[in-house]
Order: C-alpha cells, then sequence, then structure tokens
C-alpha cells in the first residue's frame, strides 16, 4: 500500500486512490478525515474542469504531502485539495502528514508554518492556496523533472 510511516491510516475505496493521513488525524484534521471518506467512497473528484483536465494529461508519478498541525483551522483545506487530486489520477498519491509527529520530515522540509505543500521534493505552496495555484505548482514539479 505505500505506507511509509507509522501510524497511517490508508483510505481505499472500490481501488486505492492513493489518500493516506500520517499522523493522527485529530483536531481540525478530524475533518479532513470524513472528507476523505466521504470522497473515497463517492470515487468521483470535487474539482475544477481545468484541474481535471490538466491531471488527466499526467504520465508521471506525483507524490503531495501536505505538512499540517491540529490547531490549524486552515490546513484541512489544503488536505482536502490533495486529496481530491489523488482521486482524480491514478498517478497522484496524496498524504496529510501531521508535523509534529514527523519531525524529521518536517525540518527536511523546511516547514515553519502550516499548511506546507511539498510536491514530488521539489515544489512547494504555503498556506492554504486556491486550486489553481496548487495546479500550476505541481505542473512545474513535473517539468523540472522532464529535464
Amino acid at each position: 500500500m505505500g505506507v511509509d510511516k507509522i501510524p497511517a491510516i490508508a483510505l481505499i475505496g472500490q481501488e486505492d486512490y492513493g489518500v493516506r493521513f500520517y499522523g493522527i488525524p485529530s483536531g481540525y484534521e478530524f475533518a479532513s478525515l470524513l472528507h476523505a471518506i466521504r470522497a473515497v467512497a463517492a470515487g468521483k473528484p470535487e474539482l475544477s474542469e481545468e484541474t481535471l483536465n490538466a491531471l488527466a494529461e499526467v504520465t508521471q508519478s506525483v507524490h503531495i504531502q501536505v505538512f499540517v498541525t491540529p490547531t490549524c483551522p486552515y490546513c484541512p483545506t489544503s488536505v482536502v485539495l490533495a486529496h481530491q487530486m489523488a482521486i482524480a489520477s491514478p498517478l497522484v498519491r496524496a498524504d496529510m502528514v501531521e508535523a509534529m509527529e514527523f519531525p524529521q520530515l518536517a525540518i527536511k522540509h523546511q516547514v515553519t508554518g502550516v499548511p506546507r505543500t511539498v510536491i514530488n521534493e521539489t515544489a512547494y505552496v504555503e498556506g492554504a492556496a486556491p486550486e489553481s495555484l496548487v495546479l500550476e505548482r505541481l505542473q512545474e514539479a513535473l517539468k523540472g523533472a522532464e529535464k
């Protein structure tokens, strides 16, 4: 299942969409867990047509990690967006990573505030960014990988 850290929750619906929670989804993140359960069960992403079309053209693996803390009210928005992208594309995997439970990863990715979204270890998004900006950073990460 690609689980490489514990504690972990892997949500599997009709298929494995790559939706993961690393660390305990407590505090504000409990809402992200409930949303992910519903979204994985439905198997239909709630994204704009532009994003769906762009994700349909992805030909390389994408790993999105959203670093969060339980007390951040803005983090669930970023986690839900990342999970929606994973549901939309079989090549996208999206993880919620609780920064305080995985300090080594938070240090590695220079997490000084949350949410911080890391795409393929090379592109970063600070804060609860809109869908269009996250898609733009995802595309930049893929272009950088082609070089």
